[in-house]
């Protein structure tokens, strides 16, 4: 190429570029922007949208290989059990005819619980049915056998039947008396049923002696509460009710001893009429008994005296120490003293008449 045709080149490039245009406005600009972003968010979504439908694929999937992996266990479950089933059938009718008996026939497989158990008796089934109907209960239920109905019944029955606790400190299944019947008797009667009335005032007694106590904790300030001794006084509440309980469980079964039930019949006469100075040696004679050495002191001193062998006679006319029984006895007297502590500074004996009537 020579000079001349370069020159020429040259000279006719920007005229065949004029006709481009060499600026843009900034609204041009914007809208290309703007257009660029929507195809850029638009391609994102349909991404999205592939992404979460191949998701919903694979869980589909998954699903329903989980669904055909149970549904074949609980076959092969099934079939494990008819064949166990039938071949301890097969076995029991090869014993049976080794040993002449008739055969069994097999049991169909809604023939399960068609049998009483011991002890259960059989009602007829309109009978049932309007037992059930007068509990407010469904008389029938679907696909519910005749001995399935009636042990529904059985149960319903049963729960109606249970004792019910009481709502005090110590839940029981004694039947606690009004304040008005409290008052025990000041000697132990000897029927049963006299005696049975006593072991219920008195659960009902140291029931309402906890609930007072429980009642004058929840009415202090906060600040109280929170406080050293508020702490002190809710943990000795705390636990004179754990100490109490072994006592209300006795009362119950009716397995505390003649001798305590007898003391403690005394205590708790003598505290729902104010004498709490009795009430104490009362207790001081249950705990500690009459013995001159109730730790067992058999000698006081080196030298054999005549009136050694008294020191110990008072044992034997009921003063032992009951409260080296055990630990729980122990404990349910301790229960028993702070109740008679809490009594004396809740019922003051100058406002006597306000107490027990």
């Amino acid at each position: 190429m020579d000079f001349a045709s370069l020159m020429k080149s040259q000279i006719l490039a920007p005229q065949s570029n004029s006709t481009a245009k060499k600026y843009l406005k900034r609204s041009e600009v914007e809208a290309q922007r703007q257009a660029d972003y929507l195809r850029e968010q638009d391609e994102l979504e349909k991404a999205r949208i592939e992404r979460l439908e191949k998701k919903r694929k694979r869980d589909e999937d998954e699903e329903g290989r989980t669904v055909a992996r149970e549904a074949k266990k609980k076959r092969l479950a099934e079939e494990s059990r008819r064949a166990a089933e039938e071949e301890a059938h097969t076995e029991e009718n090869a014993r049976r005819k080794r040993i002449g008996l008739p055969e069994l026939e097999m049991k169909a497989d809604g023939d399960e619980g068609t049998l009483l158990k011991d002890g259960e008796e059989d009602v007829a089934d309109d009978s049932l049915r309007e037992k059930l109907k007068e509990l407010d209960e469904p008389r029938v239920l679907f696909g519910e056998s005749h001995i399935q109905r009636l042990r529904r019944y059985n149960k319903i029955t049963a729960k109606a039947l249970a004792p019910t606790m009481s709502k005090g400190p110590i839940p029981t299944i004694l039947q606690l008396v009004n304040e008005k019947d409290m008052k025990v008797p000041e000697a132990l009667p000897e029927a049963a049923e006299a005696k049975t009335f006593v072991r219920r005032q008195i659960a009902s007694y140291f029931d309402m002696v906890l609930s007072e106590w429980q009642f004058a904790l929840s009415r202090r300030p906060t600040d109280v509460k929170e406080s050293f001794s508020g702490k002190q006084a809710h943990h000795s509440f705390l636990q004179a009710r754990d100490n109490l309980t072994p006592l209300v469980r006795k009362l119950e079964t009716n397995t505390l001893l003649e001798v305590l039930l007898t003391a403690i019949n005394d205590i708790v006469h003598l505290m729902q009429t104010k004498c709490y100075v009795k009430a104490n040696d009362a207790y001081l004679r249950l705990s500690i008994g009459k013995a001159a050495w109730p730790i067992g002191v058999t000698m006081v001193g080196i030298h054999e005296r005549s009136a050694r062998e008294r020191l110990h006679e008072t044992e034997k006319a009921g003063g032992q120490a009951h409260i080296l029984a055990d630990e729980t006895t122990r404990k349910m007297l301790q229960g028993i003293k702070r109740c008679l502590s809490f009594a004396q500074t809740r019922w003051p004996p100058e406002d006597l008449g306000q107490l027990m009537g």
